[in-house]
């Protein structure tokens, strides 16, 4: 085993506050009902997340990808609505395999009011169930029902940023990498946040965290496992499933690439803008040291995680054209 990256001594609570709530039950093949089951209990309800702020929240069931079932968007605006807006479309996390559309959408609202915005948060079919390409396909056929129905909205359709964590971050790179190669929506850029996007599962970060950590390199097997099956580690899988497979990263919307240091994306994740950059495209990269998984969600008032909240709302500005 490698020798870990130490934690940051003030994130180390919030990391033992995740592993007891989140990470309860370990996560197997055979233990991913009894985690999804668990994962529920600790996403509340949409009107006790959003509590008493100024927002509209409806759900829209919309169509799916060509051949399979509908999807469900729940839309979230400012009270009383919005003209030219930009929009955030959100993906949760989940390792693929847990999580709902609820998951995350706490910040989601924030940065609706925040810039004024429109949030979009996508409800996909989860692996095993449905193994890949569905989640991914699920993900982009809501962003075409979003920019198709952009002016109904209220939303800018030249303002869109998808937007996500773990396994919502490599969602939102596989949307990307559609978006393109189909000559679907024009994004405005991509954020990727410790996103999960190589099933090889071999990197140096992935070794120091096994075993150890928030979602770790077990956890991180089963999820690509249930979502890839036999065709995990082999070229077949698909690139918008696995988008460090990826053989052409030129000519994508700007990427947002944020995760910890001491967690096992934090390799994948470097290579990826790496990558981006040496066919001259943008990418803002940052590895935060002593990092957890997730550690901003469940640390926020470390000092470490006020940095990463400024830098990411410092890059919406800047992309968004926002004051």
């Amino acid at each position: 085993m490698t020798t870990p990256v130490p934690y940051d001594p003030e994130l180390e609570p919030g990391l033992a506050a995740f592993l007891d709530l989140v990470e309860r039950i370990p996560l197997r093949a055979d233990t991913i009902l009894a985690n999804r089951a668990h994962f529920a209990t600790i996403i509340p309800p949409i009107g006790q997340i959003v509590g008493d702020r100024p927002v509209e929240v409806e759900d829209r069931t919309v169509p799916g990808p060509p051949g399979a079932p509908d999807i469900v968007l729940t839309i979230i605006r400012p009270r009383g609505g919005v003209t030219d807006a930009p929009a955030f479309y959100s993906i949760h996390g989940g390792g693929m395999v847990l999580g709902n559309r609820f998951f995350g959408v706490d910040g989601l609202i924030d940065d609706v009011l925040r810039f004024g915005a429109v949030g979009v948060s996508v409800e996909y079919r989860l692996a095993p169930e449905n193994p890949a390409p569905a989640a991914v396909e699920d993900c982009y056929a809501g962003l075409v029902w979003l920019v198709a129905n952009a002016a109904g909205l209220g939303v800018d359709p030249g303002r869109i940023v998808v937007t996500g964590a773990s396994a919502g971050g490599g969602l939102s790179a596989g949307v990307a990498l559609m978006a393109r190669d189909l000559d679907g929506p024009s994004i405005i850029g991509q954020m990727l946040l410790c996103p999960m996007i190589d099933d090889r599962n071999e990197s140096v970060s992935t070794r120091q965290y096994d075993g150890r950590g928030a979602w770790d390199r077990n956890n991180n097997d089963t999820g690509w496992n249930a979502l890839l099956g036999p065709l995990r580690g082999t070229e077949q899988a698909s690139p918008y499933a696995v988008p460090a497979r990826a053989a052409d990263v030129s000519n994508l919307p700007p990427a947002y690439i944020d995760v910890g240091a001491a967690e096992i994306f934090r390799d994948e994740a470097t290579e990826y803008a790496l990558r981006i950059w040496a066919t001259g495209g943008q990418a803002e990269l940052h590895v935060w040291a002593g990092g957890y998984h997730g550690f901003a969600g469940f640390s926020p008032g470390a000092e470490v995680s006020r940095a990463a909240a400024s830098a990411r709302l410092s890059w919406l500005r800047r992309i968004l054209r926002a004051p």
